[in-house]
């Protein structure tokens, strides 16, 4: 299921979020495993052997461990997606400062401020296409 708006997002962002998706969902199944192994070595830990306590508790290390991996994944993916989010902006700042140094370039042609010429003209902010005068 996909949080409202990330479907009109690019498709490797879609797929950033629905790791990070799974991964969280991962990340709260093993820390529900481990409160389940937690609370059966508190109820059970005076008739455990020494031996038995220490395996549970390397259970227990491992889920934790596990948990963690999922957690640091996590992280490098939010890193990794916050890159593509950098670089899609600062090609969309480019492209803007590209369309507005165009336009600045034909707004102060000569072409298109004469009475004659074909151009684009300002009326209030609103850009029109002029047809030549006959």
């Amino acid at each position: 299921m996909f949080v409202s708006g990330i479907e009109n997002l690019p498709c490797e962002l879609q797929r950033n979020f629905q790791l990070m998706r799974e991964l969280d969902q991962r990340t709260e199944d093993k820390k529900a495993e481990i409160d389940l192994l937690a609370a059966e070595y508190i109820s059970t830990v005076k008739t455990l052997s020494p031996d038995q306590r220490v395996a549970h508790l390397q259970k227990i290390q491992s889920a934790y461990s596990k948990c963690k991996e999922y957690s640091d994944d996590k992280v490098q993916l939010a890193m990794q997606t916050y890159e593509m989010v950098d670089k899609h902006i600062r090609r969309l700042d480019a492209d803007l400062a590209r369309f507005e140094a165009d336009l600045k370039d034909k707004m102060d042609g000569n072409d298109f401020d004469s009475p004659g010429g074909r151009g684009l003209k300002s009326k209030c902010g609103i850009f029109h296409l002029m047809a030549p005068e006959a």
